[in-house]
Parts: C-alpha cells; sequence; structure tokens
C-alpha cells in the first residue's frame, strides 16, 4: 500500500502563477491539488486529456467551453478533452482543487 499525503508533495508555481502539487502520476492518469489564493486566475486552455475537477475548499468560477458555473465546496466538474478550461477565484477565501487527468481508454 502507498499512502500520500497531498501537502508532503513538493509545491511549484504552475504555468498559470498558481500553487501546484503533483501528488500522482501514472500511465493512465494523473492527480494535481491547486490552490488559488483571492484574485487568482487560471486562463483559458484546452487538455489533450479528459479532465475532473473536484474542489476540495472554497468557492471559485469554472468555465467550460461557453459556459461559466460559480461552484463551491465538494463539487465534481468534468471537462472533455481538448474543450477550454479555466478558473477564478473572485471570494476572499483560498480555493483547493483536485484535478484528474485521464487518458481515454483504447478500444
Amino acid at each position: 500500500m502507498e499512502v500520500r499525503r497531498i501537502f508532503e508533495t513538493e509545491a511549484f508555481v504552475n504555468g498559470h502563477g498558481v500553487e501546484a502539487r503533483k501528488f500522482y502520476q501514472s500511465e493512465h492518469m494523473m492527480m494535481v491539488h491547486l490552490s488559488l489564493k483571492p484574485g487568482d486566475i487560471i486562463t483559458k486552455h484546452a487538455a489533450p486529456l479528459d479532465v475532473c475537477f473536484f474542489v476540495l475548499e472554497g468557492k471559485g468560477i469554472v468555465e467550460i467551453g461557453e459556459e461559466s458555473r460559480d461552484v463551491e465546496a465538494d463539487t465534481l466538474i468534468e471537462s472533455p478533452a481538448n474543450c477550454g478550461h479555466g478558473w477564478r477565484n473572485e471570494s476572499d477565501e483560498l480555493l483547493r482543487i483536485l484535478v484528474i487527468k485521464m487518458q481515454k481508454a483504447s478500444k
């Protein structure tokens, strides 16, 4: 059994200027923890993989494709491969998100 704790993983600043912690990666999946401080923005971008976002703490605005929605803790958001997605933290609290990137299953 392997056990990992998010905050025992090394933090880095990603290409969007947001604190990130990549704490799991395999051939088929990657999990990244993001911490968006008040005012932080992840500009809309697309990934070649299916992505799920799980809001762990706080509130934020997620944009998937042409749709934008306010979301809060305990919410799961799906973003299909090659669809633009982005985040904004317009609140005065920390927004923590678990990002799960998945390879499509081969047929």
